[in-house]
């Protein structure tokens, strides 16, 4: 059985979800008003609607409510406004409490019914004045969200060392295993500082190329140097210098 679905986006590279779309004729870049676990949420339409078997969707689907009014994408607006300013008055009270913490980001759901703290920490924190001291200045539902170094340079961005955007920052919407068997295959330095990025781990980057070096190895080798999988793989050498 197909059903009519829509993928909408939270965050300009965030991950894709699946609504339920049937009522809706929307395109990709159609602002929408969504309901989510998290409450009602702003996005945006990165894959217009489709029809989608059912057995690639987890199930349930939530519904699109609606698109975007003039109204919606004012109240989306002062809400980052807000958000910015939660920011610094949580950081003040993170110094107050002396939590061994840093403040990387914050968000407001649309409907204003919770507030969502990320920080990144080396050890668990006791946050438990903190969240109180938060809840009686916003009169709203709080959470503090431990993130990890991968999720921070995401939220953050930045410039790689090839002089281009952070590819998490600017498209990925999700992070995918990267381990240092792709930089061999590639033939790369394994020197930590060349194939790291700023967030200290693999860069993503190395997974880009490495089905291919992958299918060269061993589809390659069952048809005499011909890869069915990759068309023109022949031509590349994973002995030679990249």
């Amino acid at each position: 059985m197909l059903v009519w679905v829509a993928g909408v986006r939270f965050k300009s590279a965030g991950k894709i979800y699946y609504f339920d779309s049937e009522d809706l004729d929307l395109k990709a870049g159609d602002a929408v008003i969504v309901e989510t676990i998290r409450g009602i949420e702003y996005g945006e339409v990165a894959l217009g609607k489709r029809d989608v078997p059912e057995d690639q969707l987890v199930l349930p689907l939530k519904k699109v409510i609606r698109v975007a009014s003039e109204e919606d994408r004012n109240t989306y607006k002062n809400n980052k406004q807000k958000e910015k300013e939660a920011l610094e008055l949580c950081k003040e009270k993170v110094r107050l409490h002396n939590l061994p913490m840093r403040l990387i980001d914050v968000e407001y759901t649309f409907d204003m019914g919770k507030i969502i703290f990320y920080f990144t920490a080396e050890s668990r924190v006791d946050f438990r004045e903190l969240v109180k001291d938060l809840a009686a200045i916003f009169k709203t539902r709080i959470e503090l969200r431990q993130i990890g170094v991968r999720d921070e340079a995401k939220m953050l961005g930045g410039i790689g060392t090839c002089g281009r955007v952070l590819c998490c920052n600017n498209f990925l919407g999700d992070f995918e295993p990267v381990s240092i068997r792709m930089a061999k295959e590639q033939n790369l330095s394994l020197n930590p500082t060349k194939i790291s990025g700023i967030c200290g781990r693999l860069m993503c980057c190395l997974k880009y190329e490495s089905e291919l070096y992958e299918c060269k190895r061993t589809e390659g080798d069952k048809n005499g140097g011909h890869c069915e999988i990759c068309p023109g793989a022949e031509s590349i050498d994973p002995g030679a210098d990249s």
